[in-house]
């Protein structure tokens, strides 16, 4: 869900001098803007969890609409939040797609529960109604569906499960800032979870924020993100932790400093810009590509849909190709070009293979996508040049 296996690490002297400098599967744009809003809270001598973490809080919910907004260590840690707020555990079941990153299924496994996958549609990588309906049972408590890539799932038919069966439904946003389903912003109803690794749409380093209209949710959350305490550990009034905080529940050290919030609302405020750019770069990529017949793109969204892309994912069709999509991968490494792996299907893993006992070919087109995915450089320093060049070796690489 939240983290990348990248190529063209470990380059040897050789390969970073030849031919046009390397370029890197993804790049955070940082300005001196973000610069000195960290060293302003540097120099401030409050760094952790403080009135910048409030008012990052606050500005998540202006540019998403949503009522309520938690900034956490990761968004890994808002999933391990809200699993426990809802009390998924030993016996629970929560239907989730395989093509996702590895973080989801380990919290839901760690929990106790059992992750039940749906397979997902060939073309846009998420679940649907039906194959969320072949997973249902009375076990089921939850469903997480992914925004991936950047593009909305069908939420209106995946809610109606929810409320038709009693469960709940929390939505991996990690793809997803600057989404819209039908219009509606991704983060504005339900509950959402975004992710600020370096390689989002914005970053703060590392960190995460959970989006929900459940005050009872957001409350509990409250409490778990910090040692189960009935208050923040900033207060407004006394600027520090009141010292008759009391522990109300065992909870976590999830508090998200502001030392990461001043960079994050930087960030923030360069949203649509960044955003724009990528969307350009996007469509400038399908463009080019499409006189290329081994490359796959994914669907795009339909037109109420808006694609925040944060990556740009295609396939290879390896029979056309003539070569696998590792080796594809290693030869435009070979050629300065880096790519990312989003993702290896997780009942692929070892440790899931060997201990869910899913037999193969019981989710297709996640291991038909698992096979052939790639995702290319895609970050709002690059230029339309760049991803000319990107396609160029693509098309080089394939003649070989």
């Amino acid at each position: 869900m939240m983290n990348v296996y990248c190529s063209g690490k470990g380059r040897t002297l050789a390969e970073s001098i030849m031919g046009d400098t390397f370029l890197p599967f993804s790049k955070p744009s940082i300005n001196p803007d973000d610069i000195h809003a960290v060293n302003e809270v540097l120099r401030s001598g409050w760094i952790t969890t403080g009135s910048k973490s409030a008012e990052f809080e606050k500005k998540f919910c202006d540019y998403t609409d949503s009522p309520n907004a938690v900034a956490l260590t990761s968004a890994t840690a808002g999933m391990h939040l809200v699993l426990k707020a809802f009390g998924i555990g030993q016996g629970d079941e929560v239907i989730t797609p395989s093509m996702t990153w590895v973080s989801t299924v380990n919290l839901i496994t760690m929990a106790g529960a059992t992750p039940v996958f749906a397979d997902i549609d060939k073309d846009t990588l998420m679940m649907n109604r039906e194959s969320v309906e072949k997973c249902l049972s009375e076990k089921v408590k939850m469903i997480i569906p992914v925004h991936f890539a950047g593009a909305p799932a069908q939420m209106d038919s995946l809610q109606k499960i929810a409320e038709k069966h009693k469960i709940a439904i929390v939505e991996d946003a990690a793809h997803a800032l600057g989404t819209q389903y039908k219009n509606i912003k991704i983060g504005s109803q339900g509950t959402s979870i975004f992710s600020f690794h370096p390689i989002k749409n914005i970053t703060t380093g590392e960190g995460g924020m959970l989006c929900s209209d459940d005050d009872t949710l957001i409350e509990k959350i409250q409490r778990l993100k910090f040692h189960g305490l009935g208050m923040d550990s900033f207060d407004r009034i006394s600027h520090g932790r009141l010292p008759q905080a009391e522990v109300l529940e065992p909870g976590y050290k999830y508090n998200f400093p502001d030392i990461l919030a001043a960079l994050g609302i930087s960030q923030l405020s360069r949203i649509n810009t960044f955003n724009k750019k990528r969307e350009a770069l996007a469509l400038h990529y399908l463009e080019l590509l499409n006189e290329v017949e081994e490359i796959i793109p994914l669907k795009l969204p339909e037109e109420d849909a808006k694609h925040s892309w944060h990556l740009f994912v295609v396939r290879l069709d390896i029979g056309k190709a003539g070569m696998s999509r590792d080796q594809f991968m290693e030869d435009l490494k070979k050629n300065n070009i880096g790519t990312g792996l989003h993702f290896k299907a997780v009942h692929l893993h070892r440790y899931y293979k060997n201990n869910l006992n899913i037999a193969p070919g019981s989710l297709i087109n996640t291991e038909w996508n698992s096979k052939r995915i790639l995702s290319l450089p895609l970050f709002p320093d690059m230029t339309h040049k760049d991803a000319g060049r990107v396609v160029n070796v693509i098309k080089k690489v394939l003649k070989k």
